[in-house]
């Protein structure tokens, strides 16, 4: 029953507030939690850190000891780290950091204090906002109206088989892989087995969303050497359920349906910029022309890369 949504811009712009209009228009189907993953201008160096804490009261202390084992592996804040001012007991926190020497290892070692900060996302452009609440509360929250860039991806759940938890909610990031996020709509059947082999490879889940696995599912198999379209192909083949997933990086969004094409996706791509949702009326919150062309995926094992800038749309 969730919405996601995806957008393009032909050059950095409003993304921000476009995807909140795109998710708040779905809000109908889920209000447990909304979620952005945003691509701003890339950094030529360095990396934005999007993490979340579960205790205000101990978040001196968590980035105290973040940064001690990031100095661990050659890296160090650039800026002084921001968070929210809001009055929950988590709290949300943006870094900016210098490239540690093994973003892997890195991530492994940052993810050992994950019950008390969880990183979202690591990115030269990425950054994942997501909280409790819907499309309005959560922008308000955390200043998405404002934020600019190029492409992006939205999500508004509905929790069916993990808890409603702030961290729970999407995007996911392709730990431990910069840039790449993802959001699903579906239910992953095979999703125990999928994790056990991708575990053994050495890969972690700090959550039991089937999501997550999809962004890491797909960023291996590229690692192996496939391209995103033959890796969008194959999770259509060997993965189990009903779904369709759109996945970004920082010059690409691709999407995948499965083969009983049970999830609708709509799109508008007009000159290149592109709306993509759930629901026909959430993309028009975008493009308002009556005459504008919708197309609609509603076919079984569909495929396709929405590319970024310079690179050519092959959907």
């Amino acid at each position: 029953m969730c919405g996601i949504a995806g957008r393009i811009l032909n050059a950095p712009g409003q993304v921000g507030r476009d995807l909140v209009e795109l998710m708040d228009a779905q809000e109908h189907r889920g209000a447990d939690s909304t979620g952005f993953a945003i691509y701003g201008v890339p950094r030529e160096s360095g990396y934005v850190v999007r993490a979340m804490g579960f205790e205000r009261d101990t978040l001196s202390r968590d980035l105290e000891e973040f940064r001690a084992i990031l100095r661990e592996h050659g890296g160090d804040f650039i800026d002084d780290p921001v968070w929210d001012d809001a009055r929950t007991s988590h709290y949300s926190v943006r870094m900016t950091i210098t490239d540690p020497d093994d973003l892997a290892r890195w991530t492994a070692d940052a993810d050992e204090i994950c019950t008390r900060l969880e990183m979202l996302s690591v990115g030269r452009s990425l950054e994942i906002i997501k909280d409790t609440g819907g499309a309005y509360e959560v922008a308000d929250k955390h200043g998405v109206r404002d934020m600019i860039g190029t492409h992006g991806l939205g999500h508004a759940r509905l929790a069916t088989e993990s808890d409603v938890r702030p961290n729970a909610s999407h995007p996911f990031w392709a730990r431990p892989f910069a840039d790449v996020a993802i959001v699903h709509n579906g239910q992953i059947t095979d999703y125990y087995s999928w994790r056990n082999r991708l575990e053994h490879k050495g890969y972690r889940f700090l959550t039991y969303n089937d999501s997550e696995l999809i962004a890491v599912w797909v960023s291996d198999r590229m690692k192996e050497g496939l391209s995103m379209e033959q890796a969008l192909a194959r999770s259509i083949r060997e993965i189990d359920g009903v779904f369709t997933f759109m996945i970004s990086t920082p010059d690409m969004i691709g999407f995948a349906k499965d083969r009983f094409a049970m999830k609708p996706l709509v799109v508008v791509n007009q000159n290149g910029e592109i709306a993509a949702a759930t629901e026909e009326q959430a993309v028009r919150r975008v493009f308002e022309d009556d005459h504008i062309a919708i197309l609609n995926y509603d076919g079984p094992g569909q495929q396709g890369i929405w590319g970024v800038g310079n690179r050519r749309a092959a959907a």
